[in-house]
């Protein structure tokens, strides 16, 4: 019986814009069917990993295989079983919603892709939105939008940004059952880097805590909530953040690969 090969395996990869190095020797893996998220403040690291993985940038140094695939080289061959989303990339704002969603239903090759795009307009509550050109649409609906974008072709490996970003709390609940929901039915994995503690509590399996390009912390949340001596993940965040130790003590947190 042949063993599918794990969804993210990351050795050792770095990435320098010039004199920054926007991501520094991290290695993690991203095992099957599981969710696991990207932690840390803002220039920590996580939206240049997202990119790398997505083969957007290549790396400077290190690998990066999904799939089994080194990313640099064979990226064609999991991009079909890949997607991502975020609410910070625009899509086409002359299109309309539908066409939007029929453009890139075409790129990822969905079968039957007037049914799905209807399944999945359906399923996000986007029906009333479709003839809409995007540039119309609010922030929360244009995050509604980008996530029905990711889920086209129903993928393996789904990264996501700030998935609920820009959402009240009552559609931001709804979304995060959504993709709880998905995950179970599809078996899917997913990596998603978020701000909101809660989400990631709710979500998560993993977590990967990272400062200034390094990972420096890693573990469930109920770990890390346990090895902070904290009530929630938000607390274990600042003091990572503010490079506290256990209990709010002052102290530099080792590097943690």
């Amino acid at each position: 019986m042949l063993q599918t090969p794990t969804p993210v395996l990351v050795d050792g990869l770095t990435k320098r814009f010039g004199e920054v190095t926007a991501v520094d020797a991290i290695s993690f893996t991203v095992e099957a069917s599981s969710t696991t998220a990207l932690l840390g403040g803002n220039g920590a690291g996580k939206t240049t990993t997202l990119s790398v993985l997505l083969g957007l940038l290549l790396p400077t140094s290190g690998s990066v295989r999904v799939f089994g695939e080194d990313i640099v080289k064979h990226r064609h061959r999991v991009l079909p079983r890949m997607n991502f989303s975020s609410p910070y990339v625009d899509l086409p704002r002359r299109l309309s919603v539908i066409e939007n969603l029929r453009v890139y239903g075409r790129l990822y090759g969905v079968d039957r892709l007037k049914e799905r795009v209807a399944g999945v307009a359906q399923d996000l509550e986007i029906v009333s939105l479709l003839d809409k050109p995007m540039g119309t649409l609010s922030a929360g609906q244009k995050t509604r939008v980008a996530l029905a974008k990711a889920l086209l072709n129903e993928p393996q490996l789904l990264l996501l940004d700030e998935p609920t970003a820009s959402l009240d709390p009552d559609t931001g609940d709804w979304v995060r059952s959504y993709l709880e929901t998905f995950r179970k039915r599809t078996a899917a994995t997913i990596l998603l880097a978020s701000h909101n503690m809660a989400e990631v509590e709710r979500l998560c399996d993993n977590v990967l805590m990272l400062r200034a390009g390094v990972i420096v912390d890693r573990g469930s949340p109920s770990e890390l909530i346990a090895r902070f001596g904290r009530s929630n993940l938000e607390e274990v965040f600042l003091d990572i953040a503010r490079q506290r130790g256990a209990g709010g003590t002052e102290t530099v947190l080792p590097v943690a690969q």
